[in-house]
């Protein structure tokens, strides 16, 4: 039996019918559609998802980039279970997708983009919004999308979207392959019909795999945690992805080994476990960092070992420190000349686990690092404390504010500017999702339309985007979607008149703060004085938001409050120091290298060049 339908009504409906399944728990894989309708996917996927607005669910985007950042947050609070879809038009809609799907596939995050293409008949060349090639005229803008993409096809033809759209799926699905997948879909063979084969709108289950380590590197694996004195875990988002948080907290119990984690990987233990001691690398605490320097077996779960982490190279001092990486992708466990441990990151924790049972690293290591996760949180109680309520808070004591407030069922979304490094050292993570920071792409824009995203996978959570200014301005537009569809997110909106982070990392390569403030300058780009007259508060009222401004600690206290209780999407903004001061937290506990300038006239350069040089010094290959 066939059906005869066009490219695009296959597409939705063949899309609607599948799922994946993982532990017995089974979940729609592509939860809805985002889209931006314009010419190369009105008529083709447009009209599909009218047709079929039953069978597939669809959320009207602002920016192509947004969408894809959406549907991020959404396969990152589903667990990578589910994802959305998102189509685009031609020409600009299709290039607007490239820093969403760069933003997926770094983190691992599913995401299907389906963008509109150039006619494959070409019965006019060139179209409007075509980019000509004349050595390849099979090339479109749409081929951008390659690089950043874990698989890329181009349906020329109706009968190739079968054996496509199943290698799609495959992906989406594959815990080490995931990440953005692309199907370019020129406009005239989407709205073309063919006989499809009934099976194919049969209900598909894609079983997300939870592979076993070897028995050779689990041997391997034991004898190195069983001789290690100073062992050190680090929990990365692997931790999450594969629900390894509950075996993680029993291993850590078992064996006393301490845990840090990275950004992707806090909250893997709450920050009250004996066990965690925070984030680590170039924001992480200080307990963690020191545990890094004089480990002598570093574990990481899940991780990439990205600079951040690693402090570039310079953080594990120990001269005897050896890496065992459990880890599903091959390509991270061998990192570091590490010790493999290919599996899953709940399956092969829990096979350790057994085999080292009865294992215990030393009361006096114990000790140690439990004084000092003492003395770190004191330092935290200290940047949180708002002795005088009545003046204009810091931005730690925002976040003080805020924790004050949450309880375990809150959302955090952040993922640039200064906040990152403040909540990876100083946030208390109640809950194995509450962290949700985007720091393998570290995109500014990322937090509001993340957040709708995770919302619509979690609507009974409270949801907050924490957003600087200079991240707001990148992307305020989903408001209007949030507004629109009535997503109760909450928008944090902390105004520091500039970049924060980017102008402190500027001060200390020697680029004294030049261009990182949002305030007015003379010809040679040095400050003049007062901020910009812009009123971002006010323009989030704007686009349809409630707003709630806050001047002092005591403001911001009632006006968090009252946000968390509303059930409309609601804006809290404050205004805390200026890009040009400092925002009071602990200082980096580690390196990360910014290359400075070798040469230069001005004494501010000269002296980071030096230090620069006496921190490459200390970079080291683990081999």
């Amino acid at each position: 039996m066939t059906i005869r339908l066009t490219v695009a009504q296959a597409l939705v409906r063949f899309l609607a019918v599948q799922f994946t399944e993982r532990d017995g728990e089974r979940r729609r894989l592509i939860g809805a559609t985002w889209g931006i309708f314009g010419h190369g996917n009105v008529a083709g996927l447009g009209q599909a998802l009218l047709e079929h607005r039953d069978e597939m669910p669809y959320h009207q985007g602002r920016n192509e980039q947004a969408m894809v950042h959406a549907a991020v947050g959404y396969a990152r609070q589903s667990n990578r279970l589910a994802t959305h879809a998102v189509t685009t038009s031609i020409g600009p809609g299709a290039t607007n997708l490239v820093t969403g799907a760069a933003l997926a596939t770094v983190n691992h995050l599913p995401v299907l983009l389906l963008p509109g293409d150039v006619f494959a008949t070409r019965p006019a060349d060139p179209v409007l919004q075509q980019l000509e090639v004349p050595h390849a005229a099979d090339v479109s803008v749409n081929d951008t999308l390659r690089p950043v993409s874990k698989f890329f096809d181009r349906i020329n033809r109706p009968e190739q979207l079968i054996p496509s759209a199943l290698a799609a799926l495959r992906v989406l699905t594959d815990p080490v392959e995931t990440g953005a997948v692309t199907l370019a879909l020129p406009q005239d063979v989407q709205a073309e019909a063919y006989d499809w084969p009934e099976e194919f709108f049969a209900e598909r289950v894609w079983t997300v795999r939870r592979p076993g380590a070897d028995p050779a590197e689990l041997a391997a694996a034991v004898t190195a945690v069983r001789n290690a004195r100073r062992p050190l875990v680090i929990a990365g988002g692997g931790v999450h992805h594969s629900r390894a948080e509950a075996v993680l907290a029993d291993f850590a119990e078992a064996t006393r080994i301490p845990v840090a984690s990275t950004q992707a990987g806090k909250g893997s233990l709450r920050w009250d476990h004996p066990q965690d001691v925070g984030g680590v690398g170039h924001t992480g605490t200080a307990t963690a960092d020191e545990l890094a320097r004089t480990a002598d077996l570093v574990i990481g779960i899940g991780t990439r070992y990205t600079d951040f982490t690693t402090a570039s190279g310079t953080l594990f001092e120990n001269p005897d420190v050896r890496f065992l990486n459990l880890n599903i992708a091959p390509y991270d466990g061998h990192k570091l000349a590490g010790l493999p441990l290919v599996a899953d990151a709940r399956s092969g924790l829990a096979e350790l686990r057994k085999a080292l049972d009865g294992h215990r690293t030393a009361d006096s290591y114990v000790t140690e690092y439990t004084e000092d996760k003492e003395r770190w949180e004191q330092r935290v109680d200290a940047c949180y404390e708002a002795d005088e309520p009545d003046i204009r808070p810091t931005q730690p004591q925002v976040l003080g504010a805020l924790d004050a407030l949450v309880d375990d069922t809150d959302v955090l979304v952040n993922a640039a500017g200064s906040l990152p490094g403040d909540l990876h050292r100083m946030w208390r993570a109640r809950s194995r999702d509450q962290y949700h920071l985007e720091y393998g792409y570290s995109c500014m824009g990322y937090e509001i339309p993340a957040a709708i995203g995770v919302k619509l996978a979690a609507p009974e959570r409270n949801v907050w985007a924490l957003v600087g200014d200079g991240t707001y301005l990148m992307m305020p537009t989903e408001i209007v979607t949030a507004v629109q569809e009535g997503i109760a997110i909450k928008v944090l909106l902390v105004q520091n008149h500039g970049y924060a982070s980017i102008g402190g990392l500027s001060e200390s390569v020697g680029g004294e703060r030049f261009g990182t403030a949002y305030r007015f300058t003379s010809d040679d780009g040095t400050f003049t004085g007062a901020p910009l007259p812009v009123d971002l508060a006010a323009n989030a009222a704007s686009l349809g938001m409630r707003v709630l401004r806050a001047k002092t600690v005591r403001d911001l206290r009632t006006a968090l409050a009252e946000a968390r209780a509303a059930d409309t999407p609601t804006c809290v903004y404050v205004e805390t120091e200026t890009a040009d001061t400092v925002s009071g937290p602990p200082p980096a506990q580690a390196w990360w290298d910014v290359p400075v300038a070798e040469t230069a006239t001005r004494s501010s350069a000269v002296k980071a060049r030096e230090l620069y040089e006496r921190h490459v010094s200390t970079r080291r290959r683990h081999l």
